[in-house]
This record gives C-alpha cells, structure tokens and sequence, in this order.
C-alpha cells in the first residue's frame, strides 16, 4: 500500500475520531487506560529502601525513598559488570554534531526539564532518595514546602495586590527577583530557605553565611563571574536556574500566576490575600497539566488523534493510586541526547557547556526572544551515540546510579512492560554501529543494563522516543498526571466553582498549550510559531 495513501488513510480516521465527541471521549479513555495498564499498577511492592528484595513497611511507606518497579538485581561478583566509563562511551556524540530530531524543536526538551524537575528530585547526596513531593505541585515556581512557598510570596499589605508570588521588572519585562547579591549574600533573608541552586553533577552552591562568602571562582570546574553568579533568580526549585530553557519556564508560569491572581483580585472584591493566592495556584496546576497531556504527550505520541486530559477518566479506573515516584522514572528522564552541541542564540550561538546556570542570555532577548528561539532550533535525536560532550559525564553518573540502585537488567523491563525479551542485539537496535558497540560491552543482551538499553533502542516511527522509553514515559505521565488531587472527582466535579471560580475554571479549560499561555500575557497576533514540533513535519505510517 502506498505510503501517501496510508497517511490519508490515517489522518481521515484521526479526524472521524475527532470531530465526534463520543467517539473521541471513548478513544481518549482507550488510549490512557492502555498505556498505564502495559505493567502492574501502583502501589509497587518495592522501594529503594535497604535494597530489600521483599516487601516491608518502612519500604512500603517512605516516600523519601524511591519506588521499584521491579526488585532489586544484584550483581553478580564472578561475572562483574563492565566499567561505566566504558559503557558511557556508547552515549557519545561524533564530533561532527551528531543526528538531528526531524520532529522536535529545543522547546521540547526545554519543557521536560522544567516539567521532571519538579518531581524528580534525586537527593544529590543519596540516590536512593527523592526529594519531591511525588506530585506535578509546580514546586519550581512555588517551592517544596510551606516556608518556601511563604519566601516566595509577596507580603500582604493593605491596599497592595493581593496573591502575588514576589517578582522584579526589568525594563517592562516580568522576572522572579535575583536570588545573589554581587557580594554573595542574598537578596532577601527570606530567601535562606530556598533550596540552593545546582550546578554542574548535581552540586549545591553553598548557602551565603554570615558574612557572606565571595561567589565561587569555578562551577563545573569553569570560570564563574560574579555577573553570571548574580543572574541567577530566587525560585522554587534547585534546578530551574541550570540553564535560560528551564528559567524561561519558570518565568513564564511566575508572570502567569501573578496574571490569574490579578483577575480574581478584580473579579473577587471579598477575597483576602490568601484566598486569591490559593485560588491562583489551584487553576495554575491544572492548567499545567493540561499542556503536560495536551500538548507535550501529543507530541510524544505517535497517535494521531489528539489525547485529552480528562480527568473522568481516572475516577474509576484500577490505577488510581497516590504518586510515588520510582527509581527507573528517575533514570529514564535523562534525556541528555537531546540537546544540541550550541544554541543557536540572538548574537551568536552559546556552546551547551556555557549554557548553564547563567540566565543573561534570557535576559538579553526577554521571555517572548527566548520561546522562540527555543521553538526555532531543531533538538538532535534522542538514543545512543548522540549526546553531547558537555553532558557525557552525566551519562556516567546515571549509569552509577542504577548500579547504586541494583536496578534490573533491560529484558526484564521489557518483559514488564509487554515487550519480548531480546534474544539478539539487532532486536535492541537496527544500527549495526550501536549492536557493535553493545556487543563489544556486554556478552549477551541478557547482560544489558536498564539505562543504556533504554537509550539504544530504535526510535518509534512517528515519536522522538524509543518503544519501551516511550511505554514508560506513557505509564507514569498518564498515572501521575491525571491523579492529581484537583483533579478528583470530589473537586473537580463536585466543586469547581469552590475551588477554581467559574471564571478560573474556563482559563483551564481554554487552555491546551504553551501558546496559549503566552497569547494570554501578550504575544503578538502573526509571531512565529510556538510549539514543540517541528514546522512542516506529519505523521508518516500507520500505528
């Protein structure tokens, strides 16, 4: 069958399903139930705590740990696992920039970053350890805890705007406020609560004391200026000041709190400052949620009808379950791959290594400069053998990290999540360069770890990620989205206007993607396009 008659084929039957609400509601319901129900539902019988390969209570009710989706495989002393450095070298990229993604754009990964910082927060000092709250909370724009939340908020005064998270104008621009003085000391004693930011293998910059230290001479091991030091802003995650990408996007949900916060002061004479705070973040979270689904699973996806984040689904359904992150969740997210050698910049490319924890070049060209820069440049592929210098130390940390863990080997996953095990390196990957490489590392592909299995894998037609990624990716992000406590029946459905306001629950309602926020705060009508996939691109083949 021709392909240009597949793809008509494909995308009519998409449209049927579409343009009919029952039909497409059904399909919905389909489509999520199945990818979450590919392996066993929460709550897993395993955690990382003590390694124990049996169920027991501290495991099963200590979120500070991670959750197991398989047991613990350990090592085996006369067979020793090959050296991570030597299995890190299957992630690196040609020195001539590697293969570039024909689907997606740096918005892309910029978005999963922003999007996984804020519930996969392994413990710097303990990779056993999750710090989040296990909840898509937006807790890099609003914090971990109740303290932070308070450093971040700006103080109640009468007659003053009620709700606001503390935010600085540069010229008519919207920022969260610096975090550093020139001098290494805080902005505001407020902020001492704020979890320090990271820099290069998930180090903190040390807390200014009293008196306050001069900012580091290096971070990652490179000169670090104080102007770059002081770029930095005070936000609620440790991670959203790792690069312009991942500040961009706090930035841009700050402005659009203070934006919701403003409407339901007006809208809302009787409401104090704590009512329209609250009532500000309970609609800013679910309209997250709704991009997560609607607009970055739709690009994951090889689907071609639209998914849609309807929380009915979930109400009845087996999976509904309390989040509890696991270890493989926190492993299969590092999506290094991704990022190109350079970003292509107004005023000149910024090689990736200088593209960290320096947010002048946000600054430079403003929120709007910097979206559509991020949704102009083409990601490289995701797998083996593509990802960049600058990040190839990481690969090797991750690599220790599932050792740390004792993570199973890659054919059990496949086994878990409906896969047949590979019998043969050509079933992990159709390259004969990456099967050469897995060969070379490993006996057999019994012997293949979770981690670079993942990433050596084919690419599913039609999605940037590999089958079992992808399956993964499916399971957790439907499971741990769409039962969010907002969006319970009990609230969602029974009190909406308590919660939300009627006018609050139609902005979440009206909103399906990041352009849609951004039209809201002002883009202008014919900028270029905002999205994460790629202009021109279409599906190619059938499921």
């Amino acid at each position: 069958m021709p392909n240009w008659f597949e793809r008509e084929l494909f995308a009519g039957l998409a449209k049927v399903v579409e343009d009919d609400s029952w039909l497409s509601d059904e399909a919905n319901k389909l489509a999520i139930n199945t990818a979450v129900n590919s392996t066993r539902n929460r709550p897993h019988p395993w955690s990382t705590f003590a390694d124990a390969d049996y169920p027991n209570w501290r495991g099963l009710s200590d979120r500070t740990f991670l959750a197991r989706h398989l047991p613990p495989s350990y090592p085996d002393p006369a067979n020793p696992l090959p050296d991570p450095a030597k299995v890190a070298a299957l992630f690196a990229r040609p020195a001539a920039g590697g293969t570039k993604s024909n689907k997606s754009t740096c918005l892309f990964p910029a978005f999963a970053q922003y999007l996984t910082d804020g519930f996969i927060r392994t413990n710097p000092t303990n990779p056993r350890k999750n710090t989040s709250n296990h909840e898509i909370d937006m807790c890099p724009l609003y914090g971990r805890t109740p303290k932070q939340t308070d450093a971040l908020r700006l103080p109640a005064a009468a007659g003053g705007p009620k709700g606001r998270l503390k935010s600085q104008m540069i010229g008519d621009e919207e920022y969260p406020p610096f975090l550093y003085n020139p001098d290494g000391s805080l902005t505001d004693p407020a902020f001492n609560v704020l979890d320090p930011p990271l820099f290069a293998f998930n180090q903190p910059i040390k807390k200014p004391t009293d008196p306050p230290p001069p900012p580091p001479a290096t971070m990652g091991g490179k000169p670090f200026a104080p102007a770059r030091y002081t770029s930095l802003f005070a936000v609620g995650g440790d991670r959203v000041n790792s690069s312009p990408f991942t500040a961009m996007m706090n930035t841009l949900w700050l402005r659009e709190h203070n934006r919701v916060a403003k409407e339901l002061e007006q809208r809302n004479p009787g409401f104090d400052d704590e009512r329209v705070f609250q009532t500000a973040r309970n609609i800013i979270i679910p309209m997250f949620i709704k991009i997560v689904v609607e607009d970055y699973i739709n690009h994951i996806t090889p689907i071609p009808f639209k998914i849609k984040a309807d929380p009915s689904v979930v109400w009845d359904a087996t999976w509904n379950r309390p989040n509890w992150m696991t270890a493989e969740f926190s492993l299969l997210y590092r999506w290094h791959a991704l990022m190109p050698d350079q970003i292509e910049w107004t005023g000149g490319a910024i090689p990736l290594g200088d593209f960290t924890l320096d947010n002048r070049a946000l600054l430079a060209v403003g929120l709007d400069g910097a979206i559509t820069l991020a949704a102009s440049q083409a990601t490289n592929q995701l797998g083996a053998m593509n990802t960049s210098a600058a990040l190839l130390p990481i690969e090797g940390l991750s690599i220790s990290q599932a050792r740390t863990n004792n993570l199973a080997p890659y054919n059990a996953y496949r086994v878990a999540f409906g896969m047949a095990p590979a019998t043969a390196f050509d079933q992990i990957s159709s390259s004969q360069e990456i099967q050469d490489k897995l060969r070379g590392i490993y006996d057999t592909p019994d012997r293949v770890e979770f981690y670079p299995g993942l990433f050596a894998e084919d690419r599913v037609p039609d999605s940037p990620l590999p089958q079992l990624l992808m399956t993964m990716v499916a399971v957790d992000a439907f499971s741990q989205a769409l039962t969010n406590p907002l969006l319970s029946q009990h609230v969602w459905k029974d009190n909406p206007t308590l919660t939300f306001t009627d006018w609050g629950f139609n902005e979440i309602g009206n909103t399906s993607s990041l352009s849609d926020v951004l039209i809201r705060q002002g883009r202008p009508g014919g900028s270029p396009p905002v999205t994460m996939t790629l202009p021109g691109w279409s599906y190619t083949r059938t499921p």
